[in-house]
Formats: C-alpha cells, structure tokens, sequence
C-alpha cells in the first residue's frame, strides 16, 4: 500500500503538534532548526525564534546538550566539521552549548512570540531540566535512534516525540519503532545525515518504506541546500518538514553552510505550503470546481429521432452527446430493450424518469 494515501495514521493514533493534528492531506508543519547556529549567544538564539516566527515556520528546535557528557576523549569530528575549521569535538560543542536553563527562557520565547518549541536532548541527566521547561514536543537525534536509554527517556515524557533516522538501515527503525510501539504521540523523520546532502543522496522516497514499516506519521528532515527540496517531500506524503536556520550560511560553524537565511526559509516555507494546497489530499474526489465543466462536458444518451411513450429503445435509437444532464452515457446499455415512459424529442437528452425500469422484487417476509 502506498503510505501517502491515508489521512490518518496507520497506527491508529492521530498525531498532534501545537494543538494541530498532523498528517498527509493536512497542512505541512515546518520546523526550524536552529541547533547550534545560534553559536553559544543566548541574544542571537532569541531573534532567530523571532526571524523562524516572521519567515512562517510553526516551531523552532533547538538542542540540549553538554560536550562532556556527550562526548568521551576518544571523540572524533565528522568531515563537515573539520571543513567548518573545528579541531576538537568537545571545544566545538562546549563553545557552542547554551544550558538548559537559558533553553528554557528560549522555549518561553517561542510560547511568547507563537511558534512551538521543540528540543533534541542529547543526555539522559538532561531531562531532569527538559521536564521543568515549556517544551511542547522532544526530538532525538539520527544517532540516538539505537540510543535504548535515551528512547525511553524520551518517550517517558509524555510528549509528541519525533524520531529522526538519518544514517540508520531499515532494520534499525524497524527496531526503534518497536521500542517506542507504546508511544502513542510519535513520528519518524527520513534523513540524510550529510551536510550538505546533495540532491542525489536526498532520498526523500526513504519516507515510504518508513512509514510502511513503523505505521506512523513521517516527515522529512533537509539537509539539502535547494529551497524546493521541502515542496518535493510534501508531494511526496511528508507531514513534517525539519529545516536548519541560520542568520548566514558564510558563517563559521558545523551547520551554516546546510542551513537557509530568513529570506530564503521563508521562501521554503512558502514552496512547501504551495505544494500541499495543489496535492490537497490523497484521496480522489469530485471537486465543487468541477462540477460546472462536468455538468457540460460529459455526454448523456440522447434520442436520435422523435420517441414516442411506449417505444421499446434500440441501438438505433440513441447515442451519446453533450451535456451531462441526462442518463449517463456509461448507462447505454441499460436503456437499449426499454420502453419509454415518455415522449422525447430527437436530439434531446434522456432523463431518468423518461424510462421505464423494472420494479424491484420486493423483500421475502
């Protein structure tokens, strides 16, 4: 079955984020990456809550941790991260950190200025504080996926949790969505974890299998640097779209440079929204649009010469033709072997009550 051709999640549990529910048919619902662009300053931090509110997202996420107790001596830095100019994982993560306190003020910034706040927590001492905090939703991260702790710490909040993927096979999410089955707010998110991601390593159709698999509502998390990768992936059924703000992707850091200015996440944002208001939904249906050129450009049985009450119709006596007021054209071969009811003209429409049909046999008592 194709995931995208259900409103409601497989799961049997509609999902909910900032009091909206979520889901294929419905409108995208946009996060803000701001993570660690905010470059450790609390005041920066702040008014990229406010440039994700003005460009049109519905949340903006950040992420809690702590370098030490995230990272062990033996860490190592990803290839983006030494091109970004970092030498030491754990000074680039400490000068980037902000505390969960000052996070805290930042989700109360989100509540203030009308965007849900969303935080990924790295550590399980953290949730202590993430708990006392106005956090509306949690995220993990693509490498805590196999991360059985922290899963649950996070599932044990009580919240929406979404769960990215990136860097995982099948039969990993396959695992976490076991783990989390009793998690009845939950949502994967396709990924990959390259940054950039180039637009052949994007693997947006990845949301399919996803959703196949763990019967819950998906989205996408974007790497990519195009701006029309997230229109793509709501075409594609993604509910959810993760994208990294920045205040500039020239600046120095791990993720400006797979990150969108306020102008062009703005202009994201509006791709997106552009692209699930011409999908709509994933059913097909008669649109009230439609039903004028319906009405006049479907063909009905029309009589070919003048019928008189009585007349038993044959093929001679009817064809098809414009408007799509009458019997159905699809009805031909009903009416052939009928008698007419009334008189019709040639060259007019057959209407229903101009036949006259059998009766039906009346129930057994």
């Amino acid at each position: 079955m194709n995931p995208c051709w259900s409103d409601a999640d497989l799961h049997g549990e509609p999902f909910f984020l900032g009091g909206r529910e979520i889901g294929p048919g419905r409108a995208p619902f946009i996060i803000a990456e701001i993570g660690v662009n905010h470059d450790g300053s609390f005041e920066r931090a702040r008014d990229l809550v406010h440039a994700a509110r003005d460009a049109g997202a519905d949340a903006a996420k950040f992420q809690m941790f702590d370098a030490a107790m995230l990272m062990s001596r033996d860490a190592v830095l990803a290839a983006y991260q030494k091109e970004s100019g970092a030498r030491d994982p754990r000074e680039m993560l400490a000068a980037l950190a902000l505390s969960p306190d000052q996070l805290g003020s930042l989700a109360e910034e989100c509540v203030k200025c009308g965007v849900v706040p969303i935080v990924t927590v790295f550590s399980l001492p953290l949730f202590a504080n993430a708990r006392e905090h106005a956090w509306h939703a949690f995220k993990t991260a693509s490498p805590d996926l196999v991360n059985l702790p922290l899963l649950r710490a996070a599932a044990s909040l009580g919240k929406p949790l979404i769960v990215s993927t990136g860097a995982a096979t099948r039969e990993e999410v396959a695992c976490a969505a076991q783990w989390l089955h009793d998690v009845r707010q939950l949502a994967f998110l396709q990924c990959t974890s390259s940054y950039p991601a180039r637009d052949d390593m994007a693997a947006i159709g990845a949301m399919h299998e996803i959703r196949s698999m763990t019967g819950r509502i998906v989205g996408y998390s974007d790497h990519t640097t195009s701006l029309d990768t997230g229109a793509l992936a709501i075409a594609a059924g993604g509910a959810i779209l993760e994208k990294h703000l920045t205040y500039d992707r020239s600046a120095a850091g791990p993720d400006h440079a797979a990150s969108l200015d306020p102008a062009q996440f703005a202009g994201y944002v509006a791709l997106a929204r552009r692209a699930a208001r011409m999908i709509g939904g994933f059913t097909k249906e008669l649109q009230a649009v439609e039903r004028d050129v319906r009405m006049v450009s479907r063909q009905s049985i029309v009589a070919t010469r003048d019928l008189a009450v009585g007349d038993v119709i044959t093929p001679h006596d009817v064809c098809v033709k414009r408007p799509g007021t009458g019997l159905c054209a699809s009805r031909l071969d009903d009416v052939i072997g009928r008698r007419l009811a009334r008189r019709v003209e040639a060259d007019h429409v057959l209407a229903e009550a101009d036949v006259l049909w059998p009766v039906a046999a009346e129930s057994e008592l």
